[in-house]
């Protein structure tokens, strides 16, 4: 498998900075082939240093893949990648915790993470940024862990009364904020000719899953130039709408 990659980060039209952190790494190897990991992580929205707490986190998810993940390449086992990623998040969540309490302050962050390797995906969620799989449709493939999302899933909510609840926004866990997380652990087959999309909740409140299929179907990104302005376009097309949100987004085009 071969990949082409974009990410675009924008603070967006209220907040004074940016407390997103993403990455998107593309490495060849000799044992399997191109590989790639992506990272986005959302520091929360009213907590004070929510930087702090995304750029943390993506960076030991970095240094992870840097330093580790290349002893792992020759078995390729997820499940102790996944293991590893748990026991990781789990730690990183207290020592961001204990940091917070030293410094008298409120933090914390959103982790979406996906590693694609030969025909394969993984992928690690906490919280409510996303990671979509496009293929003929939009496919979300985390799930949301906010307050709405599990009453929509218990029945008690609708999509609708969602959108307008004052607690849309209230996540049930996080690294950093929660006393302990449980990530969301998912691997699954790479579909030919798709594309993956992981984003923080700005980029997507205020847009619709056919104007990302319009900019972000495997046809439409025709090359890195393509990429990086369908990226440019959307995000432009959500501050218009006066999301208050910061905005990320990253795309990996997967092509056999």
């Amino acid at each position: 498998m071969k990949y082409s990659v974009a990410a675009l980060t924008d603070k967006g039209n209220v907040k004074k900075t940016n407390q997103d952190s993403a990455f998107v790494k593309v490495v060849d190897t000799d044992i399997c082939g191109q590989i790639v990991f992506a990272v986005v992580c959302d520091g929360m929205g009213g907590l004070e240093k929510g930087e702090v707490a995304s750029a943390t986190v993506a960076k030991t998810l970095l240094n992870w893949f840097d330093t580790v993940l290349p002893t792992k390449l020759p078995i390729r086992n997820f499940d102790e990648i996944t293991a590893e990623w748990n026991h990781l998040i789990r730690a990183e969540n207290i020592r961001i915790g204990d940091y917070g309490v030293a410094h008298n302050v409120s933090l914390g962050t959103t982790l979406t993470a996906l590693l694609l390797i030969g025909d394969e995906y993984v992928l690690v969620n906490v919280g409510d940024s996303r990671i979509y799989q496009i293929t003929d449709c939009v496919m979300q493939l985390t799930e949301d862990q906010t307050f709405v999302a599990r009453e929509i899933k218990r029945g008690r909510m609708t999509p609708e009364q969602a959108k307008t609840d004052p607690r849309r926004n209230m996540l049930l866990q996080c690294v950093g904020a929660s006393k302990t997380v449980t990530p969301e652990l998912q691997a699954g087959i790479i579909e030919p000719d798709s594309v993956f999309m992981l984003c923080s909740d700005g980029f997507r409140h205020v847009i619709t899953n056919d104007e990302i299929y319009e900019q972000f179907n495997f046809k439409a990104l025709k090359d890195k130039d393509t990429m990086n302005k369908n990226c440019q376009y959307l995000v432009d097309t959500v501050k218009s709408r006066n999301e208050r949100d910061n905005i990320t987004v990253v795309l990996v085009k997967c092509m056999k």
